[in-house]
């Protein structure tokens, strides 16, 4: 009786009460994000490139959703609750480069932010920070910075599994919903950054304070400049890797790396535990100066991500405190 009544315990302790028999919150957010998509998507359907294989995309989607859903369902455990997780982490790499197909198809608005750039700092910092500061061990450092995007993600997820699990399941809806949130601004705002801009306009335009209207220039563009800095540094070499995977002329503003790691920071901050967020500080330090070295960002768009990291973070938890998410 006492083994059946621990073995009760330790099952309700894993899972909200409809945990096993609907889909999460953070599933239905990503439906709700497909459809905002497909109406984009009908709206501008003559000028979208790959309309076909964008709709595969989401088919395939929430068929892995709904097979992930299945077999928790079939096999409610913590294992099965980690692998659905983790697929709808995988699906946030194919939605990422997609908000370029919907956008291109928009007016460019580089020259806007540019010019608020110009206004703000009388020049532009993305376009001087590597000349100021050319050193290899600093391009290395900026590259490791950036790159640490991704580490910081699953350390902060795995994490929770293994040392805080009653909250896993808020930490995976706050991290998750957070780039879906992001992916809905970018679908809609087409900018690309100073590494896509810059490169179009030409640098001495660019330091000669032009920044020209390029309309719909990125429609059938997609080239950029190479990061500046130590070429043959390991961390530069992954930055390169992880650009020609899934880098596109999108989502420059705001910053979604600064503003995700934001919520991990916050998320680490939640746990109260000084090792994990002390550990992560200087990759985030990092992150924030490394989006302008790189030519990723403009400085306000990594600001607006710090700001809108903070302020998704707070609606997030505040959801999954209303719904009682563990």
């Amino acid at each position: 009786m006492v083994q059946r009544k621990s073995l009760a315990m330790t099952s309700s302790s894993l899972h909200t009460p409809s945990s096993t028999k609907s889909l999460w919150a953070v599933e239905i957010f990503i439906f709700v994000y497909i459809a905002y998509t497909i109406l984009l998507m009908a709206c501008f359907w003559d000028r979208q490139v790959h309309p076909i294989q964008m709709l595969v995309m989401r088919l395939e989607v929430v068929l892995l959703i709904i097979a992930m859903w299945m077999l928790y369902c079939w096999r409610p455990c913590k294992l099965t609750r980690l692998l659905r997780v983790l697929a709808l982490m995988i699906t946030l790499s194919w939605f990422y480069p997609d908000t370029y197909e919907v956008n291109r198809v928009l007016p460019n608005l580089d020259h806007l932010f540019a010019g608020w750039e110009q206004q703000l700092f009388g020049c532009q910092p993305a376009l001087l920070f590597s000349q100021v500061c050319p050193w290899g061990w600093f391009s290395e450092l900026m590259c490791l910075g950036y790159v640490s995007y991704f580490p910081l993600m699953v350390t902060i997820l795995f994490y929770y599994f293994f040392r805080r699990y009653k909250e896993f399941g808020m930490a995976s809806y706050v991290l998750i919903s957070s780039f879906f949130v992001y992916y809905s601004i970018f679908v809609i705002l087409p900018v690309t950054g100073p590494q896509f801009y810059y490169l179009a306009v030409g640098t001495d335009k660019i330091a000669a304070g032009i920044f020209p209207n390029l309309t719909d220039w990125f429609l059938t563009h997609s080239e950029r400049m190479a990061s500046p800095g130590w070429s043959d540094g390991l961390f530069h070499h992954l930055l390169d890797i992880t650009h020609d995977a899934g880098e596109r002329p999108t989502a420059a503003f705001p910053s979604s790396h600064v503003g995700v790691t934001t919520v991990i920071m916050l998320l680490a901050a939640h746990t109260r535990s000084k090792g994990l967020f002390f550990s992560m500080l200087p990759f985030f330090i990092l992150m924030c100066f490394s989006t302008v070295y790189i030519y990723a960002h403009y400085v306000i768009d990594a600001i607006a991500g710090f700001l809108t990291g903070i302020v998704i973070y707070v609606v997030l938890r505040l959801r999954a405190k209303k719904m009682e998410l563990r």
